[in-house]
């Protein structure tokens, strides 16, 4: 977040609470972007959390930029795919929320729409913000079967789809989904509500806030306690 009279950084502290409940000392790293000062932030975290924000700068996934793109933030957009790029690399724990599941898909090589009521055909509205309550449940999500976000969230081995109701505030969403990346939820209209790396210790990425929700959502908090146990088998394992 930047005031042009006061530059400045800054997070939602719902993400803060989140974390500190699950167990996790929280650091927030700014955006900077000497790739030296930025790595010898990134040795400090036993794990990562991509937050939300602007959009993400198209020329990342090789598309001009569409006249209903919203403001992007080249400093946060470069230290944000150098982040994420290392944490994949190393098998950092990662959870990536609505921009932050955009920016791991673009990282790994995918592509975004860059306003889904401009570009997706068929799809519902997602950009309840502003003018809603940030934690107003607007639609389900469905959850695909036997992935790593259901067993999170509470799901047996069922072959059946877990539903659950999530909020939205976004309006750009994953278009082509990176390698090594498998679609772990979407929404009734097909968007693309949640990704994950089978090949990654853990790497989940959710369009909704469940940080929003996490203060009376059992399962939005499971998300974030599942990071930071993540973290710790890590550290068991003296990674």
């Amino acid at each position: 977040m930047q005031d042009q009279h006061a530059p400045r950084f800054g997070q939602s502290q719902a993400y803060v609470h989140a974390l500190t409940r699950a167990g996790a000392a929280p650091l927030l790293v700014p955006n900077l972007t000497d790739k030296t000062l930025l790595r010898t932030l990134y040795e400090l975290l036993d794990g990562l959390l991509l937050a939300g924000g602007e959009d993400v700068d198209p020329a990342y996934y090789g598309e001009p930029r569409h006249e209903k793109c919203g403001p992007v933030s080249p400093e946060r957009d470069k230290a944000e795919l150098a982040l994420t790029r290392w944490a994949m690399d190393d098998g950092k724990p990662l959870l990536a929320i609505c921009r932050g599941i955009q920016v791991l898909n673009v990282a790994l090589g995918g592509s975004l729409y860059q306003d889904i009521q401009a570009q997706a055909r068929g799809a519902e509205k997602h950009d309840w913000h502003p003018g809603y309550p940030r934690n107003r449940l607007s639609h389900m999500a469905i959850v695909t079967p036997q992935t790593r976000l259901a067993h999170i969230l509470g799901s047996s081995n069922s072959p059946r789809s877990l539903c659950i109701p999530v909020n939205s505030l976004h309006h750009q969403a994953i278009k082509d989904v990176a390698p090594g990346l498998t679609v772990a939820a979407r929404a009734p209209d097909k968007i693309i509500e949640a990704v994950e790396a089978e090949a990654h210790p853990f790497a989940i990425g959710v369009q909704w806030h469940p940080e929003e929700l996490a203060d009376n959502d059992v399962q939005a908090q499971r998300i974030f306690d599942a990071l930071v146990e993540a973290v710790r088998d890590r550290l068991r394992n003296g990674e």
